[in-house]
Parts: structure tokens; C-alpha cells; sequence
């Protein structure tokens, strides 16, 4: 689960520079999955805010219904945004040891 965190955060702070379009569309496929699994996580300690948070990260990533912005700057706070929830939810993760 860390580890999606993490590479969901690197993918949205990667996108701020012009690549090809494929990569867009390879982010928004795993950021959303990132989003929609985080929701069904936290759902199941009850309602709160990283439920509406990622819910809203993936419907504006999501790709099978893409949100189109008129140009790239739009997207640019919207990555920055989405890669701090990410990055902030990595950190409040407790980690459990096991001895």
C-alpha cells in the first residue's frame, strides 16, 4: 500500500514536465487505481476525509471518463495537489511490526 502511495506521489510530480501523451495515460490509469484503492481502505474505518479526498482524485484522473483541461499549466496545481494527498496519506500510515 506504501509503495502504490509513493509511486502514485512520483508519478503526479513527474507529469508537471511535457511528456508523451502515453505517459499521461498510464498515470492517470494507476493514480486513479492508487485513489480507488485507498478509498475502499479507509471506508472501512468510516467515513472521513481521505475518503472524499482520493474519491475526488479519481474522478479527475480517472481514464476511462478523462477530465480534459484547455492546457497543460491547468493541470500543473492539480498534479502538485494530488501528489501532496498522496505524499501526506504515505507519512500518516502506520506501519506494523511484527516481531
Amino acid at each position: 500500500m506504501r509503495i502504490l502511495l509513493l509511486v502514485c506521489a512520483a508519478m503526479l510530480i513527474i507529469a508537471i514536465f511535457n511528456l508523451p501523451i502515453a505517459y499521461y495515460s498510464i498515470m492517470r490509469i494507476i493514480v486513479s487505481i492508487g485513489a480507488i484503492v485507498l478509498v475502499f481502505t479507509e471506508f472501512r474505518k468510516g467515513i472521513n476525509f481521505w475518503i472524499f479526498a482520493f474519491a475526488l482524485v479519481g474522478i479527475i484522473f480517472n481514464p476511462i471518463m478523462p477530465v480534459y483541461l484547455s492546457d497543460k499549466s491547468s493541470w500543473t496545481p492539480i498534479d502538485i495537489i494530488a501528489a501532496c494527498l498522496f505524499v501526506v496519506k504515505f507519512f500518516s500510515i502506520q506501519v506494523k511490526f511484527q516481531r
